[in-house]
């Protein structure tokens, strides 16, 4: 066969057995988020929480709030709330500061029929004794937190916040220490956002639900609204400059992406989210 011939065959072969459509893409794993009660705070200082005075005379309560958040069949636990120590402990908004907690995140979970076991993935924005407290009833998760937290961590003074992230401390430990941004399923879905200066590793949380859209979760980036708006720097942040970047970049994506904007220790974000166990999709 003559390559004029052989060349008309192949294009009546191709004519006659078009390609195959395009594999149709993957569906996208299921997401949810729950809102967990992980505490209740009273400051009686408030101005702590500013380091140009700005709150002199004040006291304020705060909530803890901890998340829970479903991709597929792996589960996620963004920050983990007071510890057990504080388990109905007496809470006056006082002269004095208080903390107590109402009940565990083990304990909310299983609400919903998930196992201590099933969470696989514990994210903590910082390594502040209210966001660490209860990560240590879940040893067999890899934990993500950022390097510059892990560092402070390992310094002389800090050893009882090092205690409450003893399973992740050691040789071996699964444990994934954070520089920058990190998309924690590789699909854009749930994305940590680097934020530093409260601590040197703090991140927030970003998270893209379908139905509701993108939902921005505050580590402590800010505390309060009012704190918010003024870009009030608390006198125990690590770095002031670091501290006002990320607040201006926190803003500015709510902005952008017209995300929710969840500032975790703030009473009225708190309705932002289906009441729990309800979950927002």
């Amino acid at each position: 066969m003559n390559i004029r011939l052989r060349g008309l065959c192949a294009a009546l072969l191709a004519l006659a057995c078009p390609p195959l459509a395009a594999a149709a893409p993957a569906a996208k794993p299921e997401l949810r988020l729950w809102r967990l009660d992980c505490g209740e705070l009273w400051t009686y200082n408030l101005d702590e929480m500013s380091d140009t005075r700005a709150y002199v005379g004040r006291s304020k309560y705060f909530v803890g709030s901890c998340y829970l958040i479903r991709h597929g069949e792996q589960y996620l636990l963004w920050d983990t709330g007071l510890s057990r120590e504080y388990l109905h402990k007496p809470f006056a908004r006082g002269k004095e500061d208080a903390n107590t907690l109402a009940t565990t995140v083990v304990d909310q979970l299983a609400k919903i029929g998930v196992a201590p076991a099933q969470v696989s993935l514990v994210g903590i924005s910082h390594y502040h004794f209210d966001h660490i407290g209860q990560a240590a009833d879940f040893p067999q998760a890899r934990l993500l937190i950022g390097r510059k937290d892990v560092e402070t961590l390992g310094r002389p003074g800090q050893e009882w916040r090092a205690k409450l992230l003893a399973p992740w401390l050691g040789k071996q430990a699964k444990i994934e220490k954070i520089d920058g941004d990190h998309d924690v399923f590789g699909d854009g879905s749930v994305v940590m956002l680097d934020l530093p200066g409260h601590t040197p590793g703090h991140h927030g949380l970003l998270v893209q639900l379908p139905g509701r859209g993108p939902v921005l979760l505050s580590g402590d980036v800010v505390h309060f609204r009012e704190n918010m708006e003024s870009q009030g720097v608390p006198s125990f942040n690590t770095d002031r400059a670091q501290s006002l970047a990320s607040m201006d970049r926190f803003a500015r994506l709510a902005r952008n992406l017209n995300a929710t904007l969840i500032i975790q220790h703030e009473e009225l974000d708190v309705p932002k989210l289906p009441a729990f166990p309800q979950a927002a999709e």
